[in-house]
């Protein structure tokens, strides 16, 4: 009974080492590139706060939109486009882009909502968010009279 076993188990490794089957695969495709798209035209989107009183920085007063468009050729594929705001943020707030002045940025809102820099979200070109820039400050600080600027990169990109 012992060569019986061994016999059946010789027979099972032979028919596991022969049984094998193959398919030959073939890949095609074609590469295409996102549609062609700008940010008002390429044009410099400035927002002029003008004066700004020092004691009325709040995070509030002073909002003002971000009118801005996006225009993309057509296609006919359906690609996803982010959007997000490249710049340095302040030490206070992760959606404000710092100024010129230590304790002064220029928070970003999308939607009304903080819009945290350097964070990609998805939009539909078609209808982008509203965007809005506000000044704020450090809390518990005081602002001296001056002038201010702040930059940052508006960027919308195909995934």
């Amino acid at each position: 009974m012992k060569n019986w076993k061994q016999l059946s188990l010789l027979a099972l490794c032979t028919v596991g080492i022969h049984a094998t089957a193959s398919a030959n695969l073939s890949f095609i495709g074609t590469l295409v590139e996102p549609p062609l798209c700008t940010i008002n035209n390429g044009n410099t989107l400035t927002i002029d706060f003008k004066e700004v009183g020092v004691n009325k920085v709040d995070g509030v007063n002073y909002r003002l939109p971000m009118n801005y468009t996006i225009t993309c050729a057509g296609s006919t594929l359906p690609w996803e486009m982010i959007l997000s705001v490249k710049g340095t943020a302040t030490s206070f707030e992760s959606s404000a882009v710092q100024t010129s002045v230590t304790d002064l940025g220029v928070q970003l809102l999308q939607n009304g909502q903080p819009f945290k820099l350097n964070t990609p979200i998805v939009i539909n070109p078609a209808s982008p968010p509203a965007l809005e820039a506000v000044p704020v400050k450090r809390p518990g600080t005081t602002l001296k009279s001056g002038g201010f600027n702040a930059a940052a990169t508006l960027l919308a990109e195909y995934q």
